[in-house]
């Protein structure tokens, strides 16, 4: 102990160095690791603790009938049934965040008894008016709202004035990625707004509890099968159903890929520190090599030198570990705000003991079989050549690099032939500034294409990125309506794309349908094509691992009452509706269902506001429209939430980025500095410059920081979406294309290598200090 002690306290920047690196790694694996396992058992534990239904199954009460309560209760595991009277409206309008959302929402009566999904707030005024209106967590967290803000909601060409009286807790329909909200209103407000709305808005909500969650998709599935889908034109036998199983996976999908990066982003961190600890044990032997013959001769055995070197670094792991760990929690509110932000859940922080326990011990673990290997060349040195320093009886390499052979500037020549020496350390660099170039253009690439160029993002979502969408009413002929609009001016195109439920080989799928898919500007297919014949489909990937057919194979599509054999024409992948998506043609839609035309057109815009023309149709066609829709605004709402995860990701890699930078560069230089003080002493006493000195040094890195720096480029270039498409898959992605923005990744690039110049030129100022006078003089 006293010998590594002793050993810490000569190496004081290259421990501290060491120190700074281990706390970040055990920081952010800490939070990574506890993110990842607490984040599911939190969602769980809100499930129970809010008695949020297993089940929510929404129709409108003309659809209504007792036989879906008798099935329900008479389903095996189901414990607990539930049927309330809400007020549904499909596309209702409101304001969230910087801009207006678009969202089917579920209104209920606050003060009806009920023992699931009672109505628990967070936050309340200590007043209350005939207007008040209770909306979900994440309008606080991510919509920017407050208590006793003013709440308008539009629907159907109504207005209906609200102001915010408080903030409820839900995990069913907290968030806008889930497609349905959930508000409350006091009893009088929620019966008069009943009165107000058409007969269609009047709905049911059917909620169940079961003994297991993780069966709830399998009731839902059931329900749709005994009751299935009707035909366009009859009563539909139910609107929307959730099960907690979707819902908990959409809503942690993106905290645990937060999660995940950031592990990914400590375990390079933890690389790094592995590498400098090679550096350092190699440097401490060599430079200590006199001390280490004197230990062998006065009759300290290899294994306790050894033990001395290994107990020195897991000192520092330790200690470095343990305020990793205590930043870990200081830092957490900041994570749990986020997650808040992403799940509309109140997040409790838990002490993880053993999770605190695992980041420490992993890290000491990898130090110590690291710190072995490097240090067991210890063995072999004898006490005498230890006291020559390590010479042994032949010590010499031959000059691959003859200064007096060689044309050109003496101080470049000086430090390339610097660079070629010092092997070991310039690939310690080169890996290190590899390795961060890439974790930087990563972050980098994600942020442009979450913020700036969003349509790779959007397009994963399986979202067409239409303008406006427009709903046509079940009684109007869709395709006179979509000819119409093809004629008002500054439309550039019209597409009929609907979205319905069907039963491929007896699962539920979500599948698209439009008349030709080639004039769409989204193609989620990304193996095979989309289909063409009224006898052919495309299904996700998910879909075909789940019924375990591909491309070439047919599928048995239930719609109704009717069934059809289809031909699988390509696979795609979509992060929306979990993956579980498909596509057909109109013409293959109406082997199911001779009379389908779908109703939802999207509108292609150029040189007109969404709002104008949304505006422009609802008085030319408003008996013929059920609704408008800004996709633009929407969209941006929805990415909302996510644009400010990942810039606090991205600006959290960048930052530690520079830190390393500087940090190795300053470790570096300065062992360099100590190690060749007295040559550089003669070389100034010979009548070198300290500025060409500096420069010596910082041009002998430049080489190697250059290498790294174009590794990391190009792996980031090349490897990139594939790292992001492997991060996405569980979430439906198999193959990604975003934008990879060139001039980003060259700034990126050139940042590093101009900051690494930079330091060197500042770290190299600690040759001004020496001179030969103060060698002679030591």
């Amino acid at each position: 102990m006293k010998l590594a002690l002793a050993n810490i306290r000569k190496s004081k920047s290259a421990a501290v160095s060491l120190f700074i690196f281990i706390t970040i790694a055990a920081m952010l694996l800490n939070i990574g690791l506890m993110v990842i396992t607490q984040m599911n058992p939190f969602f769980d534990r809100k499930v129970e603790e809010l008695r949020d239904p297993h089940v929510a199954i929404m129709m409108d009460q003309a659809s209504y009938h007792s036989g879906y309560d008798e099935f329900l209760t008479n389903y095996s595991g189901v414990t607990k049934t539930e049927t309330e009277e809400i007020v549904m409206m499909n596309l209702a309008k409101f304001n969230y965040g910087s801009s207006e959302l678009t969202s089917s929402v579920a209104i209920f009566n606050a003060e009806n008894s009920r023992s699931i999904g009672p109505l628990k707030l967070i936050e309340k005024l200590d007043t209350s008016s005939a207007n008040d209106i209770f909306v979900p967590y994440s309008f606080k967290t991510d919509g920017g709202y407050k208590l006793g803000d003013s709440f308008t909601i539009r629907y159907l060409g109504a207005v209906y004035e609200y102001h915010i009286a408080g903030f409820l807790e839900t995990t069913i329909m907290g968030t806008t990625n889930i497609g349905v909200m959930k508000f409350m209103l006091p009893e009088r407000a929620f019966l008069t707004l009943a009165d107000h709305v058409d007969d269609s808005s009047n709905g049911i909500i059917l909620s169940a509890l079961m003994k297991e969650k993780t069966e709830s998709p399998k009731l839902l599935n059931d329900f749709t099968k005994r009751f299935p889908q009707t035909i366009a034109g009859e009563t539909s036998s139910y609107v929307l159903g959730l099960d907690i199983e979707i819902v908990k996976n959409v809503s942690t999908l993106t905290i645990n890929i937060i999660a995940t990066i950031l592990v990914a982003f400590a375990a390079i961190i933890v690389l790094i520190s592995l590498i400098v600890i090679t550096f350092r044990v190699s440097n401490s032997i060599e430079d200590g090599m006199g001390n280490i013959g004197v230990l062998k001769a006065i009759g300290y055995t290899s294994r306790q030198i050894l033990s001395s070197i290994i107990l020195q670094f897991i000192v520092i792991v330790f200690c470095a570990g343990a305020a990793g760990i205590a930043l870990s929690y200081v830092l957490m509110p900041f994570f749990g705000g986020a997650i808040s932000s992403l799940s509309g859940l109140v997040w409790l922080q838990e002490f993880d003991v053993l999770i605190n326990f695992v980041s420490i011990m992993l890290v000491i673990f990898l130090v110590v079989i690291v710190t072995l290997l490097s240090a067991f060349r210890v063995r072999r040195i004898l006490p005498v050549e230890a006291l020559r320093g390590g010479i042994q009886t032949h010590s010499f390499r031959k000059n691959y690099f003859s200064l007096e052979k060689e044309r050109g500037n003496l101080h470049f020549l000086l430090a390339i032939k610097s660079t070629l020496i010092n092997a070991k350390q310039n690939i310690m660099i080169f890996i290190i500034i590899s390795a961060l170039t890439l974790a930087a253009i990563f972050s980098a690439v994600l942020y442009y294409n979450v913020a700036s160029d969003k349509t790779a993002f959007i397009n994963i979502f399986g979202t067409e990125p239409a303008n406006v969408m427009v709903n046509v009413k079940p009684d109007v002929d869709t395709g006179d309506m979509l000819n119409d609009i093809k004629k008002i001016d500054h439309v550039k195109n019209v597409n009929l794309f609907d979205l319905i439920t069907v039963k491929i080989d007896d699962q539920t799928v979500y599948t698209n349908v439009t008349h030709d898919y080639s004039k769409l500007e989204n193609n989620i297919v990304y193996d095979g094509r989309q289909p063409i014949h009224e006898n052919e489909i495309s299904i996700s990937w998910i879909v075909s691992s789940q019924i375990n057919k591909g491309i070439g194979d047919t599928v048995e599509v239930e719609y109704g009452s009717e069934k059809k054999p289809y031909l699988v024409t390509g696979l795609s992948q979509s992060v929306g509706n979990l993956g579980q998506v498909a596509a057909l043609t109109m013409d293959g839609m109406q082997q199911l269902q001779s009379t389908y035309k779908g109703t939802s057109l999207y509108v292609y815009l150029e040189g007109i506001s969404n709002k104008d023309f949304m505006y422009k149709v609802e008085q030319q066609y408003g008996d013929q429209v059920s609704e408008t829709l800004d996709i633009d605004d929407n969209i941006e709402t929805q990415t909302g939430m996510y644009t400010a995860a990942v810039f606090a990701v991205m600006l959290m890699v960048l930052t530690i980025t520079v830190l390393v930078v500087v940090l190795i560069l300053y470790l570096v230089i300065k062992t360099v500095i100590i190690k060749r003080k007295k040559e550089f002493g003669v070389m100034k006493a010979i009548g070198y410059t300290t500025l060409q000195l500096m420069n010596q040094i910082s041009i002998s890195f430049l080489p190697v920081v250059t290498a790294g720096v174009v590794m990391g480029g190009i792996l980031g270039y090349f490897f990139t979406n594939p790292m992001l498409s492997l991060l996405l898959s569980n979430a439906g992605v198999k193959r990604l294309d975003f934008t990879i923005h060139l001039p980003t990744i060259l700034l990126i690039c050139t940042t590093i290598f101009v900051l690494a110049y930079v330091v060197s030129m500042l770290v190299s100022r600690r040759i001004k200090k020496i001179s030969a006078y103060g060698l002679i003089t030591e």
